[in-house]
C-alpha cells in the first residue's frame, strides 16, 4: 500500500474500525472510504454491487460484524449467523470481482474449539466441537475464513483473516444486554458508583480466564500484517521447500500435494486474567466502594480462552499497552464521552 491507496474500512463506526481509521489516519493514509449503514446496508447484495462498482477500492478492511456478548449470542443466534454470513459473503465476493489488491478479514478468537488445547493456535481450527453460547457466530466466523482462502486458492486473489482476542476501548458497546464483559462491567461499576448501591452482580463463579487486547494495538497489528504479509507468504510457509518456486496460489496447492489451511493470524497478548482478577481491577480504577457478587447460577462460559500470538511476533509485532493502562484509558474516554 501507498498513502494514496484508496482504502475501504467497511464497519468503520464500531470498536475496531474506528480504532483502525485512526491508525490509518496517524501513519499518514488519505484515501479513505466509509459509508454509515444508512449509507450502505452491508446485508443488501446489490447495494454492495454498486458500492464496489462507483467507488473501486483499492483495499478493504472487513471490520463489519453483528458482535456481542454471552448473552446476546446465545438470545440471537439467527442473527448472528445470518447477518455476519452475509455481510462477509458480500464484501468478499465483491473484492474479488472488482479485483481488490488485497483484502483484511476480521474474525475472533471464538472460532476455536471449547476444549480445544491452552493457549490458542492457530492449528486449533476445527479441530473439536465449539463453545454452544457463541457457536453461531463463531461458525459465521469460520466460513469467512475459509472463504477467503479458497478465493486466495481458486482465484489468485490476496485475502488475510485475522483473529483478534477478546477486545476492548474507546468507542465500544457498554449496552448492558450486548456488551462483552470488560465494558460490561466499567459501565456496572461506574453506575453503581453514581448511584451508590451496595453490590454489583456479576454473571458465573469470576473462575474463567480470559485475555484482552486494547482496540488500537489491534488496530496497529491489523495496519502491521497489511503493510507486511500476503497470502503468499503463508502459503510458503505451510510448504515444502521443494514447492516455493511456483507462482499462482492454486499452483502452490495443486503441485505441492499438500493442505493449505490455518492460514489465518492470531492477533493478542498471550497474557489473560481471571474474571474475578478482572472484575476487582475495575472496581479498583472506577473507585466502587460496594460488594462483588458472583452470581454462579448463571454460565461461565468456557473456562480458559487465551491466544498463542507466536506467528504474529515472528512476523515483528507485538502489544503495547498492558491491560490496567488500557482499562483506564477506557473508562476515562467512557466518563468523558
Amino acid at each position: 500500500m501507498n498513502k494514496n491507496s484508496k482504502i475501504y474500512i467497511a464497519g468503520h463506526s464500531g470498536l475496531v474500525g474506528n480504532a483502525i481509521v485512526k491508525n490509518l489516519e496517524s501513519k499518514g493514509y488519505t484515501n479513505l472510504i466509509y459509508k454509515t449503514h444508512k449509507e450502505l446496508d452491508l446485508l443488501d447484495q446489490a447495494a454492495v454491487e454498486n458500492f464496489f462498482e462507483t467507488e473501486k477500492p483499492e483495499y478493504v478492511i472487513l471490520a463489519a460484524a453483528k458482535v456481542g456478548g454471552i448473552v446476546a449470542n446465545n438470545t440471537y443466534r439467527a442473527d448472528f449467523i445470518y447477518e455476519n454470513l452475509q455481510i462477509q459473503n458480500n464484501v468478499i465476493h465483491q473484492s474479488y470481482k472488482h479485483k481488490v489488491k488485497k483484502l483484511l478479514f476480521l474474525g475472533s478468537t471464538c472460532i476455536y474449539p471449547k476444549n480445544a488445547p491452552q493457549p490458542l493456535s492457530e492449528d486449533s481450527l476445527l479441530t473439536s466441537p465449539l463453545e454452544y453460547t457463541n457457536e453461531p457466530y463463531a461458525i459465521a466466523k469460520i466460513a469467512g475464513i475459509k472463504m477467503c482462502e479458497s478465493y486466495n486458492l481458486q482465484y489468485g486473489t490476496n485475502f488475510i483473516s485475522v483473529m483478534p482476542t477478546n477486545l476492548y476501548g474507546p468507542n465500544d458497546n457498554f449496552d448492558l444486554e450486548t456488551s462483552h464483559v470488560l465494558p460490561a462491567l466499567l459501565r456496572k461499576m461506574h453506575e453503581a458508583k453514581l448511584n451508590n448501591k451496595p453490590q454489583v452482580e456479576i454473571w458465573g463463579s469470576g473462575k474463567p480466564r480470559r485475555e484482552f487486547l486494547y482496540s488500537e494495538d489491534m488496530a496497529d497489528a491489523c495496519i502491521f500484517i497489511l503493510e507486511n504479509r500476503d497470502f503468499e507468504d503463508i502459503c510458503h510457509s505451510e510448504l515444502d521447500s521443494e514447492s516455493k518456486t511456483t507462482s499462482s496460489h492454486s499452483q502452490l496447492d495443486w503441485e505441492s500435494n499438500k493442505e493449505i489451511k490455518n492460514t489465518h493470524i492470531n492477533i493478542g497478548t498471550g497474557v489473560d486474567i481471571s474474571i474475578k482478577d478482572l472484575a476487582f481491577t475495575i472496581k479498583s480504577i472506577v473507585g466502587y466502594k460496594g460488594e462483588l457478587y458472583f452470581n454462579t447460577d448463571k454460565p461461565d462460559g468456557t473456562m480458559l480462552k487465551s491466544t498463542d500470538p507466536s506467528k504474529l511476533h515472528e512476523l515483528g509485532w507485538k502489544h503495547k499497552v498492558e491491560l490496567v493502562d488500557g482499562i483506564k484509558m477506557t473508562y476515562d474516554w467512557y466518563i468523558r464521552d
